[in-house]
């Protein structure tokens, strides 16, 4: 009878939709999709928080069970104001939204799509980066996210209010079977302390100081694990994604900075093994893990191409390989997007 009650209180509720939640999907997205709102879903569904579980099914207001994001939002427009972005994005994905004209330089941008998600200061006020003759700020898009990534560009009471749709990478799930003699590192007293030690690198916002394109870290292109596959470490574990790219190399590889930054941590750690960060400015960090040696300080500048450490298979590893991470605010985005770059598309 369970069922027979859900879908009289259903009925009784005007409630003629209903939709299964998919990787990616936060209220807030949903809410936009479905012309309602967060709190009308919180409502409906009972719901005491924001998160959301892959598989539950969620009642919708009306019928509609469109993904389409609200067409007003795309017609907004400001007075000396040219906003442009990509026409679609991926998950993953770093991008860049453009702003010229006279008044470019008075902007404000925020992506309030983050708002809900699993993300580090979502909603961020984002002032534009003076590049040439135009403004532009970095974006970028969740791994598992399939929803539409939301954008506001403001200019004092002026609001443009646009979206990008977002597709997934269609990767299927690879089972790690690690030995325990490895995972047993993720168990590390120390393994907290260094993740809260990178957390905190995720929280600096400072002037971008690269003004060349991003090059490879190692000179092998090879990979043995792509960037954003969904994986599992023990049979049965939870499905993580695969925050950077894998490179297979031979142990003592050098190891290159892929440009100009701050080294603001470096050394060895339980998990990600030989570390080192590197801030480039705009929120954008470079991470190198499992390095057999690290031969740069905390605090100190690099250039693009500097040696920085050697290829190894320290930590959360089971053979040689430096995985790099590109994470843009904290979030991990897909290197192959800035390697022989400036800026992202």
């Amino acid at each position: 009878m369970p069922g027979r009650a859900c879908l009289l209180a259903a009925l009784l509720s005007g409630v003629a939709g209903a939709y299964t939640v998919r990787p990616g999907d936060t209220l807030f997205g949903l809410a936009r999709a479905h012309g309602t709102t967060v709190a009308e879903l919180l409502r409906l569904n009972d719901l005491t928080g924001t998160t959301l579980e892959v598989g539950q099914t969620l009642r919708l207001p009306g019928e509609s069970t469109s993904s389409s994001p609200v067409p007003a939002a795309a017609g907004a427009t400001i007075a000396g104001l040219n906003v442009t972005a990509p026409a679609t994005l991926k998950m993953g994905d770093a991008f860049v939204v453009r702003l010229s004209g006279p008044r470019a330089g008075q902007a404000v941008v925020r992506f309030p799509s983050e708002t809900g998600e699993d993300v580090r200061q979502p909603a961020e006020v984002l002032t534009p980066i003076a590049v040439g003759n135009e403004f532009i700020v970095l974006g970028r898009v969740v791994l598992g996210k399939t929803t539409p990534v939301e954008y506001e560009v403001q200019i004092g009471q002026e609001i443009v209010r646009r979206s990008i749709p977002v597709g997934g990478l269609g990767q299927r799930i690879q089972r790690l079977k690690l030995p325990p003699s490895v995972t047993n590192k993720l168990k590390d007293p120390a393994h907290k302390a260094e993740d809260a030690a990178v957390e905190q690198t995720y929280t600096r916002r400072t002037a971008p100081v690269w003004s060349k394109p991003f090059q490879e870290a190692v000179k092998i292109r090879a990979q043995s694990s792509a960037f954003g596959q969904p994986r599992t470490y023990v049979v049965g574990g939870p499905v993580q994604f695969h925050y950077g790219t894998d490179y297979p190399a031979p142990a003592g590889t050098p190891v290159s900075a892929v440009n100009d930054g701050m080294v603001v941590m470096a050394g060895m750690y339980p998990v990600r093994g030989g570390l080192v960060v590197i801030d480039h400015g705009a929120g954008l960090s470079s991470m190198y893990f499992h390095q057999r040696r690290v031969v740069v300080q905390v605090g100190q500048k690099v250039v693009r191409g500097q040696k920085i450490g050697e290829v190894g298979s320290t930590g959360l590893s089971t053979g040689a390989h430096l995985h790099l991470e590109m994470r843009l605010r904290g979030e991990g985005t897909d290197p192959a997007a800035w390697i022989n770059r400036l800026w992202p598309r």
